[in-house]
């Protein structure tokens, strides 16, 4: 994540003083981002809305306490990670997550983009059958790992971000990785040899 710049510093202060305007703009840039991280996590149109509107009340709320020698954006994500584990524990309740489906906002309402997708019916099918075999396995993650999974390999944050983001050090984040990425691996080979023998 980039650090702060000029203009953020700004519109962070001016929040700061209650300026509900300069917070609009402050978080604007952040909205969809933050929104496709808890459907990613949740894998639930609705509550991904109303937990990205819950963070980013948060993210309002506790500005006052944000640092302005670290990155805004992984202090948000932050937020939105937590909101969407204490979502979890009061739901209590697994969701199907669809990694191909890009959320964005339109008009105030949702917008599900879904990638341009072209070459031979053959590979198209293939495509879709891999998709889908990867987004069962991701779904049979318990959810922890999918959350580090979704944080690490979809959204791309570095070990240090992530670090930040679930409050604990990089080696811990390596190792949950590992942990999850090989739990991912023995899903995929099972759904892929269930494929073979079918």
């Amino acid at each position: 994540m980039r650090d702060l710049n000029q203009q953020e510093i700004s519109l962070i202060r001016d929040t700061k003083n209650g300026n509900a305007s300069s917070f609009e703009e402050l978080v604007s840039p952040h909205y969809k981002k933050a929104f496709n991280t808890a459907y990613r996590i949740l894998g639930n149109l609705e509550d991904a809305n109303d937990v990205a509107q819950d963070a980013i009340i948060k993210v309002f709320k506790s500005i006052g306490s944000f640092q302005e020698n670290s990155s805004f954006s992984t202090w948000v994500y932050k937020i939105v990670v937590n909101t969407c584990i204490d979502f979890k524990r009061k739901n209590n309740k697994e969701q199907v997550i669809y990694l191909d489906k890009e959320i964005g906002e339109k008009n105030g309402g949702v917008l599900l983009e879904l990638p341009d997708k072209s070459g031979t019916p053959e590979s198209l099918f293939e495509e879709t059958e891999i998709k889908h075999i990867i987004h069962d396995s991701i779904n049979g993650l318990n959810f922890e790992q999918r959350k580090i999974i979704v944080l690490r390999d979809v959204k791309g944050f570095s070990y240090k971000e992530i670090g930040e983001i679930v409050d604990c050090t990089e080696g811990t984040v390596k190792s949950r990785i590992s942990r999850a990425r090989n739990s991912l691996r023995k899903l995929l080979v099972a759904k892929l040899n269930e494929g073979e023998e079918g």
